[in-house]
This record gives structure tokens, C-alpha cells and sequence, in this order.
């Protein structure tokens, strides 16, 4: 049966089990929507903003694992999608992206609404397509899905002109794809993963360093039980929280730049370090000459252009973690008595983890007159549901959620690490949200980054997606600020946003409900008022103006040289 371009994407999306798509139409898709106007078994949500659309796919595919899919028109509309891509690519979060294009016999001629979008996106995609000929549309569609899910995952862009829409030729899906220059390497090596525990079972002091990439393969449940069964101390980066629950005795919660004070003492003092789908970014090492400078390093990841790129290795095992932990587990079982050997032999080491954190713990100076936004923080944990879905923009409040939530499981925290992109919240709040209707998705911004994609409100109420939002309003960009007062002394340029902006009202101008607090004890009223009522809500804070995230390494410093009161 022949069809034509439009309905053959249509369908291939069908057979990749895509059930929702956000998408925003123009010129150069519209044959693709006229034919989605058939296409009941595939949800569209229409965001405000290409940007925000692309967001909210990637949210989708941060909380529900699957591939986020998006769609935009040519020239502005694809542009638009850019930060949404670059976002995506730099935590590795699968997604494809459609792009409509000006016709074959246009490009390049500076046609109306003309881009080229392969090349702009080329540096911020794992691969993109130009399609030429509608007969190689449906191989390239599946070859965009292998791509985007397989290995380190990532975002892929399928560049379609309006010719190729509209041309038909005879549909047939492949039912698998093979690429010569792509074959990831999934299988870790036997023999470095038998060397690698034996590494960890003659240690005194181990430390395991999780990243994303346990979050991505779903082995968060293999590393825990791993860990568990050595006994082994755990931190995580930004993206890797909720790999192992930090209610664990063994958790040290997340390091690096504002991470806990004893997770990175364990970092600068460990014989072993096992990184877990981590890639060692400049905010988890500090200075890189410092960097674990006692340690042997076990390095396990699917990217092998990640091992060694940054720090020195001692032992890479190239391959897919899950699987990689899974063979750890059966060779620390079959050496049982080392196991215990490693237990014994740890216990200095563990008393003096337990003396850091009883000497630095994490904690903030608690106050009745102002609201503090790490107790808001810790209300919101106390009063959420367990398998609550948070959400964050980029900034203080960012970092005041990773240190005080507490996450226990995996794709719980949808957060921009790599980019730090801020207006990522509300959209990832509303993708996972659509995503799972029937789960309570919390989405914590300051007032600086919501306005970035505020808009996205519209699409929530229309949506009827009850996400809960909440926002930490210091008015300042706080962590620029934050930043002018330890290092600038004080000289607030172009930082404080002083315009007051009625948040209750906007959220009633766009169909929801808002509620404000403004002294301590409002804190925990709002909250329970929040959640107990349907459909969106916005929740604004009046916190502490001058607030610092801390502890902190300052830029260029060792991990050990934290700013740890200011």
C-alpha cells in the first residue's frame, strides 16, 4: 500500500510504540499534522514554545525511560528547538526530533522559513538525518530510534522536506537495523570485571561514584544491591541522585561543587574509587591535580570516549552497567570470605566517615522570622508522595533540592545537569506529568528561570496536568548573586530583580490556583493547601533574599577546600 511521507513517519512512530508527541505546527509540517488529524492513538500536546516542547520530551524520557519525541516547523521553529536539544545531549537523554524543511529543490537557495538545521545541530546531537527520498524514510526513522535508546542514549533530529511528505512510495518498517560505523560495546569484558572486584575486595577504604548513566541503564537496583552487599560507601553526582537511596547509612549523598562536606573528604582520602556511569565533569573533580590523589580508578561505562578523558584510569571496563553490575555481584558472591575480609577491614574507614559527618553535617542555620528555603525543601519531601516525580529549573533552588529531598529511587529528580539550562523545569515538570497523569510531579524553580518558560502554564491548565509548582522567590538571580557576594565583593551588576511579580494572580490569569507564604510558619499550610488541591497549582515562598547554597567549592579549588560557613 502506497503512502505518503506524512503518514509513513506517522506510522513508523506507531510501531516504536510512540503514544505522545509534543509538538508545535507550521508551514513546513503541516502536511504531517493534517495526517496526525487521523492519528487518534497518538496523543499530541501542543506547547507554547518550541523550546518548551522539546523540554517536555525530555522530561517524558527522563521519568518514564522511553524516547521523547518532538516536532517543530522549519527556520524558527527548528532554531527554537536547539537549547531543548543541546539539553538533552549533554545528559545523554534519548529523543528524536522532527524537523520539517523547505522543499529538496529550495535548500539552499535562502527559501522562506529556511534553516539548516543538520549543521546547527550537528555539535549537540548524538546524529541527525537530511531525508532526500521519501523510499529511505521509514530506514531512517529506525535507525534515529536505535540510535537515540542504544548505548549512551541521546538526542537525534530527522530533518524532512515538504516534498518528501507529501511524495508516496510503498511503506515497510524494518524490523531491525544493523549500522556498520555504529555497534556499542554492551558487553563488559569478564576479565576486568573479575579484576575490578578483586581491586575493590583489597581495599581499606573504597568509595563508588555514581552518575547518570545508573539512572539511563536502569541498574540502579543491581547497584544498590551491589553495594549493599560489600557494604560499600556511595556518593552520587547531580544526575546520578536516586540510583541508591540516600536514607542508606552508607549513602554520603551527592559531591562535587556543592555536595556534602564528608562525601568529598571520602573522595580526596579513598585507596579505590569505582566510577558507575559517571563522566568526572569539572563540578564533581574541582581542581584535577587534586583529584583523588590516593586512589586507583575503576571505571565503568557504555562511552568508552568517556573513559580517560578527563581523569587518569587504572582499570576501564567498557560496556552497559547493568549488566557490568550483575556480573559484579556473582564474583563478589562466589568470594564470599573476602567479602568479609573487606567488611573488617573497612571499619576505620567507615569511623571516619561517621566523624565527618557528625563534624560537618548537612545542614543550614535554622530561622523563625524568615523562610528558609532548605526548610521548604525538606517540607516538601516530608509532605510529598513517596514516588513523587521532582522537577527543577537551574540555580540555588536547584541545588537546595539535590542536597535536602532526600531521593530514594531512580528518575525522580529531572533536572538539567551538563547545560544548566534554566526554563528547563516547568516544561520537564509538564512531560513527566503527561507522561504519568496519575503520579504527583512537584516542580521547584526560582522566580529568575520560571519566566524563562512560564508560558508553559497555558499548556498545563489546558492539559489538565496537575503539576504542583513551586517557587523560591528571593528576587534575585540567586546564584549569580551568590557568586558577586563570596567573589565580587558584593557588586550585584544586573542580578536583582526587584519588579515584584504577583505570582497568585498569574497563575489565576492562566487558570490556576496559587497560594503565597511569606513568614516561617505559613510554610507547611501552603504546602498541605498545594497538594491537597486539584489541578495545577502554583506554591510561591518569599525565602531568605541573601540565602548561599553550602557547602561549596569554589571554582579552580580542591575538593577538600570547601567554603563551608559565609
Amino acid at each position: 500500500m502506497k503512502m505518503n511521507g506524512a503518514r509513513i513517519l506517522l506510522e513508523c512512530l506507531k510501531k516504536e510504540g510512540v503514544d505522545l508527541v509534543f509538538g508545535y505546527p507550521g508551514g513546513t509540517v503541516i502536511n504531517i499534522y493534517d495526517e496526525l488529524y487521523n492519528f487518534k492513538e497518538i496523543r499530541h500536546i501542543l506547547p507554547r514554545h518550541e523550546q518548551a516542547g522539546v523540554h517536555a520530551a525530555d522530561g517524558y524520557a527522563r521519568a518514564t525511560g522511553r524516547v521523547g519525541v518532538a516536532i517543530a516547523t522549519s527556520g524558527p521553529g527548528a532554531t527554537n528547538t536547539v537549547t531543548g536539544i543541546a539539553t538533552a545531549y549533554m545528559d545523554s537523554i534519548p529523543m528524536v526530533i522532527i524537523t520539517g524543511q523547505v522543499p529538496t529543490a529550495l535548500i539552499g537557495n535562502d527559501a522562506f522559513q529556511e534553516v539548516d538545521i543538520v549543521g546547527i545541530t550537528r555539535p549537540c546531537t548524538k546524529h541527525n538525518f537530511l531525508v532526500k527520498d521519501v523510499r529511505e524514510l521509514a530506514t531512517i526513522l529506525k535507525k534515529a530510534f536505535y540510535i537515540a535508546r542504544t548505548g549512551r542514549p541521546g538526542p537525534v533530529l530527522v530533518d524532512i522536506p515538504k516534498d518528501v511528505q507529501i511524495a508516496q512510495t510503498e511503506f515497510s518498517y524494518p524490523e531491525s537495523i544493523e549500522l556498520r560505523s555504529y555497534k556499542p560495546t554492551v558487553e563488559g569484558h569478564p576479565k576486568q570485571i573479575e579484576r575490578a572486584v578483586e581491586m575493590i575486595l583489597g581495599a581499606k577504604k573504597p568509595v563508588v561514584y555514581v552518575g547518570g548513566g545508573v539512572v539511563l541503564g536502569n541498574a540502579a537496583a543491581e547497584l544498590t544491591e551491589f553495594c549493599r552487599t560489600l557494604e560499600l560507601p556511595v556518593t552520587t553526582t547531580l544526575m546520578g541522585l536516586g540510583s541508591f537511596p540516600e536514607n542508606d547509612p552508607n549513602s554520603l549523598r551527592m559531591l562535587g561543587m556543592h555536595g556534602t562536606y564528608y562525601a568529598n573528604m571520602a573522595m580526596t582520602n579513598t585507596d579505590v574509587l569505582v566510577a558507575v556511569g559517571a563522566r568526572f565533569d569539572d563540578r564533581v573533580t574541582g581542581k584535577l591535580s587534586t583529584f583523588a590523589p590516593h586512589a586507583r580508578i575503576i571505571h565503568i561505562d557504555v562511552d568508552p570516549t568517556s573513559i580517560k578523558k578527563n581523569v587518569r584510569v587504572d582499570l576501564p571496563i567498557v560496556g552497559d552497567v547493568k549488566g557490568v553490575l550483575q556480573r559484579m555481584i556473582k564474583v563478589a558472591e562466589a568470594n564470599k570470605e573476602k567479602v568479609a575480609l573487606l567488611k573488617e577491614a573497612m571499619l576505620p574507614w567507615k569511623e571516619e566517615i561517621a566523624a565527618w559527618k557528625e563534624k560537618h553535617p548537612l545542614t543550614y542555620k535554622h530561622a523563625s522570622s524568615v523562610i528558609k528555603p532548605q526548610y521548604v525543601i525538606e517540607k516538601l519531601r516530608e509532605l510529598s508522595n513517596p514516588d513523587a516525580i521532582v522537577a527543577t529549573d537551574v540555580g540555588q533552588h536547584q541545588m537546595w533540592t539535590a542536597q535536602f529531598f532526600g531521593f530514594t529511587a531512580p528518575r525522580t529528580l529531572l533536572s538539567s545537569g551538563g547545560l544548566g539550562t534554566m526554563g528547563y523545569g516547568l516544561p520537564a515538570a509538564m512531560g513527566a506529568q503527561a507522561g504519568f497523569p496519575g503520579r504527583q510531579v512537584i516542580c521547584v524553580c526560582g522566580d529568575g528561570g520560571v519566566q524563562m518558560n512560564i508560558q508553559e502554564l497555558a499548556t498545563i491548565v489546558q492539559n489538565r496536568l496537575p503539576v504542583k509548582l513551586v517557587i523560591l522567590n528571593n528576587n534575585f538571580l540567586g546564584m549569580v548573586r551568590q557568586w558577586q557576594e563570596l567573589f565580587f565583593d558584593k557588586r550585584y551588576s544586573q542580578t536583582c530583580m526587584e519588579l515584584p511579580i504577583d505570582f497568585i494572580k498569574l497563575a489565576e490569569a492562566y487558570g490556576a490556583k496559587g497560594f503565597q507564604a511569606t513568614r516561617h510558619e505559613e510554610v507547611e499550610e501552603t504546602i498541605k493547601k498545594g497538594f491537597a488541591t486539584d489541578g495545577p497549582v502554583i506554591m510561591e515562598f518569599k525565602i531568605a533574599r541573601e540565602e548561599k547554597v553550602l557547602p561549596m567549592v569554589p571554582a579552580g579549588a580542591s575538593l577538600n577546600e570547601m567554603v563551608l560557613n559565609a
